[in-house]
């Protein structure tokens, strides 16, 4: 009698706090609600609170391409041909962290080309919505949607308007110049200018980091595609899984700041250091997101948050 008791509490005690399903629940009558319920929470957007601090972005968006189409003018850029590795610098480094291309051999010391804008700002495109909580795009229809900045697209569905000739003049990095005879500027206005651009990239990233508190975006979990919605996309477009049995879909996770704008460290030259930095003394080296980099080489202000990334006090390498 002890054993029954005891078993039969057992059986209770696992079923209680669990709930059981019916199978024969209709996901099509589910559908209707679902959708009106999708609806009416569209009306909540745009939050109109946020809509200056997107016009702000944008603002400063344009300030940042302004100022480093200028200051790249002055500052030699530098870009591997087979990596991303970017160096600001008379000449390039030898520093063997080559990725590689294909089938070419890693670690390798970088073959250098003349870098531009584009390997400063990294470019990072989305898809362009007609509103925030629209269908999810098919793969069939990735092509029917236009593909602009990241940047862009999240102010936008904040509440930006797109025909602003002054919010919407200076997207396009292609088509800044920076100042005209900025070869001839002084090193004072090369310093203002660097401080300004400094600025304007706390600015932009602070208020990105703002925006995505309230508007979702999505980042690949295998690449760096980048989707502003609620939800990701389904163009098969993911090059890791391109021959897998999933045919190239993409695995979202929430996306952060450094997805819509990458921070791209580089390796910096201090005072210190020799002419041209060796793979021998790497471990002594600072770091430095290449924007910080290019403005700190101007004579901007480096805030005291990157000091411990940059070695700025740090030991120089020994002589071999």
């Amino acid at each position: 009698m002890a054993l029954r008791k005891k078993l039969c509490f057992d059986v209770l005690g696992e079923t209680i706090g669990r709930r059981f399903y019916s199978s024969k629940l209709d996901l099509k009558k589910l559908r209707p609600m679902i959708l009106k319920r999708i609806e009416n929470r569209a009306k909540d957007y745009p939050v109109r609170n946020m809509v200056p601090l997107a016009e702000q972005v944008l603002q400063t968006r344009n300030l940042l391409i302004q100022g480093v189409s200028t200051l790249i003018k002055v500052f030699p850029v530098h870009a591997c041909k087979f990596c991303p590795e970017v160096f600001i610098g008379e000449e390039g480094h030898l520093i063997q962290t080559c990725c590689g291309y294909r089938r070419r051999s890693k670690n390798r010391v970088h073959e250098w080309v003349s870098g531009g804008l584009n390997d400063i700002l990294t470019p990072v495109e989305t898809f362009h919505l007609h509103h925030m909580f629209q269908r999810v795009i098919k793969h069939e229809q990735r092509f029917d949607f236009d593909r602009v900045p990241a940047v862009v697209e999240l102010c936008w569905q904040a509440g930006t308007d797109p025909n602003d000739e002054n919010l919407y003049s200076r997207t396009r990095e292609e088509s800044v110049d920076g100042v005209i005879g900025a070869e001839s500027l002084s090193p004072e206005e090369l310093r203002m200018i660097a401080n300004g651009t400094l600025k304007a990239w706390e600015m932009l990233r602070s208020g990105i980091e703002r925006l995505l508190l309230v508007y979702p975006a999505k980042v690949c979990k295998d690449c760096s595609e980048v989707h502003v919605g609620p939800s990701g996309h389904r163009a098969r477009l993911c090059g890791v899984f391109k021959y897998e049995s999933w045919q190239g879909a993409h695995f979202w996770k929430k996306a952060t700041v450094d997805d819509l704008v990458p921070r791209k460290m580089v390796w910096r030259r201090r005072p210190q250091d020799p002419p041209v930095l060796l793979n021998e003394g790497r471990d002594f080296y600072g770091h430095a997101p290449v924007v910080v980099d290019l403005c700190s080489q101007a004579g901007a202000i480096v805030p005291k948050k990157y000091h411990c990334m940059m070695k700025c006090q740090g030991l120089s390498a020994p002589r071999v």
